[in-house]
Formats: structure tokens, sequence, C-alpha cells
């Protein structure tokens, strides 16, 4: 059955600037990390994102080496675009980033002029695209000079095989000398996506912060992990489920996260959610928002459903008042 975009997709969704350019993201976009690979069955796959679009989800961020197995998402993320969403190409943000291990040998890791511009080739061709909308530098390279990063980021442009640049994981620091050697060269960093949640809160802190960095430069921002890979939600509030991510062999979440003191700040501040007619994921997506460096958060899913509640989550909050901002301060400590 052909796909026809449903009409009200932009009737509550709020899309805001990038930081100081042309460039707006919905407040929510779609990850496709860990649940868009050849482990997914692909109805699932395109269910969630033909139905994110639905909802207004105009930004789909990729990496070349999402998965399982790498380059299998941005693969599948094609095969959806020729059946369903070519028609609506000029309506998507689409997103890759290049700096993370794809292949052997020293050309496939890490931010080597030959590196970026040989993946974004692959990833172009995995998804069937002449161009992406936004291309990152995924993470800092302590051996390759930022001049030649930036510079293959910068060529980028200039070759049309992207709009906008970025960088994910840099520090204030870095993220600071990666805008100005693009600026030398009359090409804006327009976005950082930094790790960003309230139980890690690293881009408010040193002097200057992240934030302070992306404020000052006009680099939006946006958050992945907003939820802390589902800590922040009412999933391990009493136990932990035989289906979640904490309980599988999973790297980047398991039961060494879940000590007493995360718990016990999770069940304080889904009291202060629940206190204010909301879920603890409401209220987190909802924090992470209120920071005026953030454009958008990007959150995952493993059914359409994760996705429906997550922008009806970000919808329905009402701001925080000090009073409350102070509570979640002390809680976090």
């Amino acid at each position: 059955m052909a796909y026809d975009a449903a009409s009200t997709r932009y009737d509550s969704m709020t899309y805001a600037r990038c930081g100081r350019s042309g460039l707006k993201l919905p407040q929510v976009s779609l990850g496709l990390w860990h649940n868009f690979g050849s482990l997914t069955p692909f109805q699932n796959t395109r269910e969630m994102l033909l139905g994110a679009f639905d909802l207004g989800i105009t930004h789909f961020d990729l990496a070349n080496n999402y998965g399982p197995i790498p380059g299998a998402a941005e693969e599948n993320f094609g095969r959806v675009m020729a059946s369903d969403l070519r028609p609506y190409r000029d309506e998507m943000i689409i997103s890759t980033k290049a700096g993370y291990d794809m292949w052997p040998g020293p050309y496939g890791d890490f931010g080597s002029r030959k590196y970026l511009m040989a993946s974004l080739d692959q990833s172009l061709k995995r998804m069937g695209l002449d161009y992406v909308d936004i291309f990152y530098h995924h993470r800092p390279d302590p051996d390759t000079p930022m001049e030649e990063t930036m510079g293959a980021l910068a060529d980028i442009i200039r070759q049309g095989k992207a709009l906008y640049v970025g960088v994910s994981n840099y520090s204030a620091e870095q993220t600071a000398q990666a805008h100005d050697i693009l600026a030398s060269m009359g090409v804006k960093l327009t976005v950082h996506q930094p790790c960003y949640n309230m139980l890690n809160r690293w881009v408010e802190q040193g002097e200057p912060s992240l934030c302070d960095v992306l404020l000052e430069k006009g680099i939006g921002a946006v958050a992945f992990s907003p939820l802390a890979q589902g800590l922040l939600t009412d999933r391990y509030l009493t136990s932990i489920p035989t289906d979640s991510r904490v309980a599988s062999t999973s790297i980047f979440l398991n039961e060494s996260n879940l000590t007493d003191d995360v718990l016990g700040k999770v069940r304080r501040l889904n009291d202060l959610a629940n206190a204010r007619g909301e879920t603890m994921a409401q209220l987190a997506l909802a924090w992470v928002l209120e920071n005026p460096a953030i454009t958008s958060v990007i959150i995952g899913a493993s059914r359409l459903s994760q996705i429906q509640q997550n922008v009806q989550t970000v919808q329905k909050h009402t701001p925080l008042t000090d009073e409350e901002k102070n509570a979640i301060r002390q809680i976090l400590g």
C-alpha cells in the first residue's frame, strides 16, 4: 500500500532554530542507533520511520556504523526512502556521521580526510541519497590535526554532499577550536551532538562550559541519550525487567549503572514528576529542552508506540517553575 503522509503532521510539533542558522529542527528527533539494523524486522523499521514522520519528526539521525551490523541502519533507511519517503525528501533533515571504527585498515576510523570522504560516499550510496542535510565528525581524533578534519568537512559542504556540518562528543575547547577553524574557511559549524541528560550534565560544567561555547558561537545542539538509555523512565523504579537493556549484555547500560544512588535520584525525580502530573520520561525530556543551548532531543525506539509516547510527552509538558528547578538541582546534587 502506497504511503501518504498525514496531513496533520505539522499541526502539533514545535520546530526550533539551530543556533544562529536558518535550520530549524523538531523538538523531538529520531535516532536510528540500535533498533533499525539487521536484527529488527524491516516492517517494524518502516512503521517507526513513517509513523515518526506523520508526527512531525522531520529529523532522522544516523551514522555509518549504526546497526547492527554496521551500515545496516543506513541501508534500511534507504529502503524506506526509496519505497515511501522519496516524495518528501525536501521536508526531511537527514544526518549521518563518521568517526568510529567502520572498516579494516588505517583508513576506516577517526578523522582523516581519507576516512571522512570515503565514509560519506559509502553512506550516501547506502541511503540512496545525493546529499545529507547534516554531516558530523562523530568524535575527536587525538592524532589527526583538526585543520585536516575541519578542512574535509568544509570541502564536503563545497561539494554539495552536505548542507550543514557538525561535531559530536567534542569538549568545549575542541568545539570552539573547530568552530574557529571552519569559520576561517568560510563554513559555519552549525550543530553539536552531545550526550546530555539529568544524570550526565557534563555540558554544563567547566569554564567555559560547552553550553557557554554553543551560545556564544551560535551553534545549535541536539542531545542524544536524553533518557539515559531508559534509566530516566519508570522502567527500573522497582525491578529490572527481563527484556530491558540493563538485563541484556549491552556495553552501554548494565546493572553496574543502576546503583543505589542513581535509583534514589530517579525515584525522587519520579515523585516530583508525578506531583506535576507527568511521567519521569516527560520530565527528563522537557528538562533537557529547557536548556537554552539545546535545540532538539534524539529519542531511540524499538516500536512506534514509544515514539508516539515521547512526542506526546514533550507536547504536554508545562514549563518548570523556579522552585521545581531548585528541587531538581538538589536531587541531582
